[in-house]
């Protein structure tokens, strides 16, 4: 049994060609079942649905073979040495689920005085470790905030003076008199592989990266 871990949303919707490539339809629809385990048409393969966060930690631990996540959750996971690098495989860019990892502020707030070399900035996001990173490479101060969700609340009652988050059209940073101030990375999701998994069914996963990597976009 080959199980493969996704998340509802984008990725899941954005997969299901990919999996169609492979000969491998989903039984139900996530989003109208309470299952979190569902069938496919093929009887060896079945899909768990986790939160996008957990997916790494069901790939690494053995909770799944394979799985899809997105570039963010990959070096949070790995910047946050919740992991050993050795047990995930990754061995496409699968090339979904695109956006960008952005910071944004108030439109006016002043970014460019708030991050000169040894100043000190309040930063929300969920990305922690990145956001961590990412100022300390600029020689900024930061205090950081967690936050899982409505992360453009954080400028607008003075929880933070900065967010950094994922950011597709721009919408919503618009939409709450936000600004995109600096891009920290592009992101698009991975196909991530059981490093023990791939040596123990390692054909019928390498025929699935095979499909995979066919049924990709080209650049």
């Amino acid at each position: 049994m080959i199980t493969l871990a996704l998340s509802k949303g984008r990725i899941f919707e954005e997969t299901l060609p990919l999996l169609a490539a492979a000969g491998i339809t989903v039984g139900e629809d996530p989003d109208k079942s309470r299952k979190l385990i569902l069938p496919t048409n093929q009887p060896d393969v079945r899909i768990v649905m986790v939160r996008a966060s957990d997916v790494p930690t069901y790939v690494e631990h053995g909770g799944a073979d394979l799985g899809v996540a997105g570039r963010d959750v990959l070096l949070e996971h790995a910047a946050g040495g919740v992991g050993a690098s050795s047990g995930l495989y990754q061995p496409l860019d699968l090339k979904i689920a695109r956006c960008r990892l952005s910071v944004a502020v108030r439109e006016d707030f002043d970014y460019a005085r708030a991050v000169r070399q040894g100043s000190r900035i309040r930063v929300a996001s969920k990305y922690v470790h990145l956001a961590r990173q990412h100022f300390a490479d600029k020689g900024v101060h930061v205090d950081l905030i967690k936050l899982y969700g409505s992360m453009e609340l954080a400028p607008l009652t003075g929880l933070a003076d900065a967010i950094v988050d994922l950011v597709s059209t721009g919408g919503t940073l618009r939409a709450n008199h936000l600004r995109e101030v600096e891009k920290i990375m592009d992101i698009s999701s991975r196909l991530v592989v059981n490093a023990a998994a791939l040596k123990l069914q390692r054909e019928p996963i390498r025929r699935l990266i095979e499909a995979f990597a066919s049924a990709l976009p080209q650049d």
